[in-house]
């Protein structure tokens, strides 16, 4: 098969991944607040719970084919150690970005909201950036520490995504694609578009950071890079 169409094929699983991720973080979001009757402690457990079952099924769904990064965070990294080319990283990206908004929209169409809208809902200071960064370090350590274990790696990320919106006070985005795309959503998970750049900024850093230190920890890390999640061909699937 030319490495064109199966370049293709990862980077529309990458996207679909990405759209549906959006759709149970942004809907889970809208239905808790709706919901919980100003309890936002319920509504945030609510969309805790969802966000983190979600990614379970997304990653054991697309994993097989395209890796299930589902984050531009995870392909950066993963293309410095590797695990993917540099030249199929933008389309991994572009896929993500396209199909975090398209995940949005269709949150929105679900619950009568307007297609987007910018968020008013204001998530800034030191607190929220440094927040970003680990929650971001936390989610690179934990793909990269049971990387030799590939089956186990749905399980541990949504553990720790379910984990760390509860441990950091900006509940955890901790991917770029996600931060871009919730800024238009003005729900319960959304984020001011000024806020945005600094998350993101701080979410690069901390994946960097998180590499650069199991890169350390683990000499062999590009060895096994590309085996993050079990990925077979499409030609290889039945």
């Amino acid at each position: 098969m030319p490495p064109r169409a199966d370049l293709t094929r990862r980077a529309v699983a990458e996207a679909l991944g990405t759209a549906l991720l959006l759709a149970a973080v942004v809907g889970s979001g809208i239905m808790a607040e709706r919901l919980a009757g100003g309890n936002v402690a319920l509504a945030l457990l609510a969309n805790t719970v969802a966000t983190g079952a979600a990614l379970v099924a997304l990653i054991l769904t697309f994993g097989p084919i395209s890796g299930a990064h589902l984050n531009p965070a995870v392909t950066l990294v993963d293309a410095s150690q590797g695990g993917l080319s540099w030249r199929e990283a933008p389309a991994y990206i572009s896929a993500q970005v396209t199909g975090a908004f398209a995940g949005v929209a269709v949150a929105h169409v679900m619950f009568g909201e307007a297609l987007f809208s910018a968020s008013r809902r204001e998530r800034s200071g030191l607190a929220q950036m440094a927040s970003e960064f680990v929650a971001t370090f936390g989610l690179l350590a934990v793909i990269w520490g049971v990387r030799r274990r590939a089956s186990a790696v749905p399980f541990a990320v949504g553990a720790y995504i379910t984990a760390a919106y509860w441990f950091t006070s900006s509940t955890s985005f901790a991917n770029p694609a996600v931060t871009l795309a919730r800024a238009a959503s003005d729900t319960f998970a959304g984020i001011r578009p000024a806020d945005a750049p600094g998350f993101i900024v701080a979410q690069l850093a901390g994946a960097a950071v998180a590499t650069l230190a199991f890169r350390w920890l683990v000499p062999a890390l590009p060895e096994v890079a590309d085996r993050v999640v079990d990925r077979v061909l499409p030609e290889d699937i039945p």
